[in-house]
């Protein structure tokens, strides 16, 4: 069992396609498709910030 995950705001792109982030007391940082918050995928703050920077430094960019 999980502490209470604090959801941010959906990021949307085009149509349905949204994504959520949250965080829990403990450290824990989620991901989860909108609508879907109790199917997640879970790893470290860190992990979670460590894929935002590099997603900005563009290491994903040839997902596009």
């Amino acid at each position: 069992m999980t502490d209470r995950i604090a959801w941010e705001e959906p990021f949307c792109g085009e149509g349905n396609n949204c994504f959520r982030l949250g965080t829990d007391d403990t450290g824990n940082a989620y991901i989860a498709i909108t609508g879907a918050e109790d199917h997640y995928l879970t790893d470290s703050r860190e992990a979670l910030r460590t894929l935002i920077l590099d997603i900005k430094a563009g290491k994903a960019d040839h997902l596009l």
